[in-house]
Parts: structure tokens; sequence; C-alpha cells
């Protein structure tokens, strides 16, 4: 988990920090819209859809956005058209890729992201190269108050959670992939709030890396986050975080 949680972490200050705000929008609005386009408009019915809508209040997304976006999807539109489709890669130094995307031209979109891992000295990757190591697990991020690492690790273990990790700016909470939503609402009545709320590929194994190999895997996390059709990135990169911020 220790190389999830500072990816976790850079995530989680960029989205609070995110002046590309429209960009943001785009895509919270487009997870929305397929959610309730696949699981129906309610969100008490449909736990996709629910942590779509949490995502897009804690970014502030406005309301009207996220009532439009949802009335697209539950009446059809023009979301037909959308795949889901999961892409997977190398980037330097054979740190493994996973890349979540949502497209209406995948001719197109295969294209755009095969050149943002050649330039960033990686490889677009065969279907099954790189998802073996991976798991998918649920992620939940409560900001630190006033509770202690022990007062949280009782709280989560009640809630149903299965661990707790320090995350620097939060805690991350991991849950099993199908007791996210049923955790995250736990939390909640016992007057926890939580940032965010998804289901996350979290790396079974983990390549260590510093110097060219960290900044080249950086500038490639970065660019297939600008990359308009790109919904998530994962990898199993692990790295000093000092590193980093020098």
């Amino acid at each position: 988990m220790a190389g999830h949680s500072k990816w976790a972490n850079i995530q989680h200050r960029k989205g609070r920090e995110d002046a590309k705000r429209a960009k943001l929008f785009t895509k919270l609005g487009r997870e929305i819209t397929v959610s309730a386009r696949m699981g129906g408009p309610d969100p008490d019915a449909n736990p996709r859809l629910r942590a779509a809508i949490q995502e897009a209040r804690k970014n502030s997304m406005p309301n009207d956005n996220v009532k439009r976006a949802i009335d697209k999807g539950a009446g059809g539109g023009d979301t037909g058209a959308m795949e889901e489709l999961t892409y997977e890669g190398y980037g330097a130094g054979g740190v493994a890729f996973l890349v979540e995307a949502m497209t209406d031209n995948k001719n197109r979109t295969v294209p755009e992201l095969r050149h943002i891992f050649s330039k960033c000295g990686g490889n677009l990757g065969e279907s099954g190269s790189v998802a073996w190591q991976f798991q998918r697990t649920g992620y939940i991020s409560v900001p630190k108050g006033d509770k202690t690492e022990d007062d949280m690790t009782d709280i989560i273990l009640e809630a149903g959670a299965e661990d707790l990790e320090d995350a620097g700016d939060f805690w991350g909470v991991t849950t099993a992939s199908d007791e996210l939503h049923t955790v995250a609402k736990a939390l909640e009545e016992q007057g926890l709030e939580y940032e965010s709320a998804k289901l996350v590929m979290i790396p079974t194994t983990e390549i260590t890396i510093s110097g060219d190999t960290l900044t080249k895997v950086m500038r490639l996390m970065e660019m297939l986050d600008d990359q308009d059709d790109v919904q998530n990135v994962f990898n199993n990169a692990d790295f000093d975080e000092a590193e980093l911020a020098s």
C-alpha cells in the first residue's frame, strides 16, 4: 500500500489545487453520465453514481452540472457511443501502468496514448500485459481531524474496512471492492466525513524508482492525467517523496 498512498496523496493535493476546472468537470460529468446510464439515475440505488456525485461535490462541481449529467445518462442521449476501456503499458524503468478511459472514438484515443507513452520512455502494451500486477480495492480518503490512529483503527474496523494507512494529508481506508459504499456509509454514520470513496487498482508488487526514471514516470503520469479521455491512472512505482519534492 505504500506506493499507492504516495500517488493518492499527490493526486489528492493535485485535485484540491487543480486550476483546470473545466477539464476536471468534464471528466467528473462523464463519469456521472455513464454511471446513470448503466445503473439508473437514483444514487441511493446506484452506488457507482453515488460515489461519482460525491466526488463531484467534493471538487465544487455546480449542482446544475451534476443534474445535467445525470439527466443526460438517464435519457440516453449520445452516451451510447461512449465506451469504457482499460489500457495497459509500461513506463520508464519497467513501471506498470493501468489507464482507465472513456471514449467515443478509440481510434483517436489509442494513438494518443501510444504517443504519450513513447514520449515518456515507455510503451503501450497488449491487454493483460500488466493487469495481473494489480488488485481492485475500495479506497476512502478521510481528512485528518482530532482522531488518533488508534481511534481511526477502531472506527474503520467497526465499519467493516480492511486496513488503515497514514497517507500524509489524510487517512487512507481500504475495503473489499464490493464493500466500498457500505463502509463509506458506515463511516458517515459514525460522524466521519470523507473526501472521496472510489475503486482503485492497488499494485501487488512495486518497483522502486529514483532520479531520471522518477522524472519520466511523473511526466507520464501527468500527461496521461491531462489526456481528455483518461479517467484514472494507476501504476506500481514506489519512490522517496522527499526526492520528488526537491
